[in-house]
């Protein structure tokens, strides 16, 4: 018998782990990771003492609502609304224990046995790992060669199995900001056909654009069709913390909070209350984040010559995240921990992010810069086009 956690891959960011583990890496070539696209400093001192002093309120330590405290609630459907410029009720916003497990709490509501998921390829693996162990049938779309999928092929995709469609912006793991016209236009596709869009917006925050992305909640009956995900780890350095958000129709979420009542009764209140606490008093540090991260994508552009020079492809770029495809006979899924050895760079193959019958995986690579900078972009870069393979 193969189980449900047996019919999925190894998550990549342990596996990743692995290939350094027991490497003594020269003093003059320390190890530059890009594997994982989540901040590795703590939140900032201001945020850090607001959590102190929650630690002093009873409240923090016991039981809260499923589906978050109404603080949180609250004060995330009024960021919503000024954001979006629309009209987003407390009602219709649920918090969870990271966006990761918004995904899976929505999927559980609104999927059963063997239904069917859209999902456009290059995925975010955990998304392809939870439709695994949940019994969902996910639908490969492989994007166009400009990193965005086509709303045309989508519409072939859909059966009387198909529940929804999966979109990612910005994308996770090639980094593209998808167009507000195709935003609206898989709207459009899933309200005519009676399915769900779930669009997740981890990444929101780092968006090059300004104002709102797209404008699908100034839609009357958006939240019959859209699902909005959210996550608070990467705008405000709360990782650890474990808080993500679900935006979307109050019956929906009344389901979903069965879910979250089996798995975790309730999110954590100490990070619930920095989550709001940084909504409230963070916008201008978010803010510089944002021109920090977007700093380190222009210098990927800038750095990328001498890697173009020798056959490497920037695909992609944005966000956390470039993608890049590789000029060598070899797999990326080869290559990857052989540059661990012989250039002390972990990066992910896009093996990762595709079926395993998709030949692009072999030729690509995702690189998450959130833990570098300019400095570290250009000796990875440099490190890249002096390999002789």
């Amino acid at each position: 018998m193969t189980t449900r956690t047996q019919s999925t891959f190894v998550p990549p960011i342990p596996e990743a782990k692995r290939w350094i583990e027991g490497v003594n890496f020269p003093a003059d070539r320390p190890l530059i990771n890009l594997s994982q696209a989540a901040p590795a400093d703590p939140p900032p001192a201001p945020l850090r003492q607001a959590m102190a002093e929650a630690l002093t309120q009873a409240d923090t330590h016991l039981y809260g609502p499923v589906l978050g405290l109404l603080h949180l609630r609250e004060t995330l459907a009024a960021d919503w609304s000024r954001h979006y410029q629309a009209q987003v009720a407390p009602a219709q916003v649920g918090i969870t224990s990271g966006c990761n497990q918004a995904f899976a709490a929505s999927i559980s509501a609104i999927c059963g046995e063997s239904d069917e998921v859209i999902v456009p390829t290059p995925w975010y693996f955990n998304h392809k790992m939870w439709l695994d162990m949940a019994g969902v049938r996910s639908v490969a779309l492989p994007v166009e060669t400009d990193l965005l999928p086509s709303v045309e092929k989508a519409a072939t995709l859909i059966t009387d199995k198909t529940r929804a469609i999966v979109l990612v912006s910005p994308n996770n793991p090639t980094g593209v900001e998808y167009p507000a016209a195709l935003l609206q236009a898989f709207f459009d596709l899933a309200r005519d056909h009676g399915i769900l869009m779930i669009v997740d917006e981890t990444y929101r925050d780092f968006d090059s654009r300004s104002g709102a992305p797209h404008g699908l909640l100034q839609h009357d009956g958006w939240d019959k069709t859209l699902i909005q995900l959210y996550s608070f780890s990467k705008s405000y350095r709360l990782t650890g913390h474990r808080v993500g958000a679900i935006i979307t129709d109050p019956a929906l979420l009344f389901e979903i909070e069965k879910f979250l009542d089996t798995v975790t009764i309730c999110p954590t209140a100490l990070g619930q209350k920095a989550a709001a606490w940084g909504i409230e008093n963070l916008s201008d540090w978010v803010a510089q984040q944002r021109a920090e991260i977007l700093d380190r994508r222009d210098a990927i552009r800038e750095y990328f010559a001498p890697l173009a020079a020798k056959g490497w492809r920037l695909l992609g770029s944005g966000a956390y995240f470039a993608y890049v495809e590789h000029p060598f006979a070899q797999s990326s899924a080869e290559i990857a921990p052989k540059l661990v050895q012989e250039a002390s760079v972990l990066i992910l193959p896009a093996t990762m992010f595709v079926p395993a019958d998709d030949p692009s995986g072999a030729q690509q690579f995702r690189v998450a810069y959130a833990n570098t900078d300019r400095a570290g972009i250009a000796e990875v870069c440099r490190r890249l086009a002096q390999l002789n393979w």
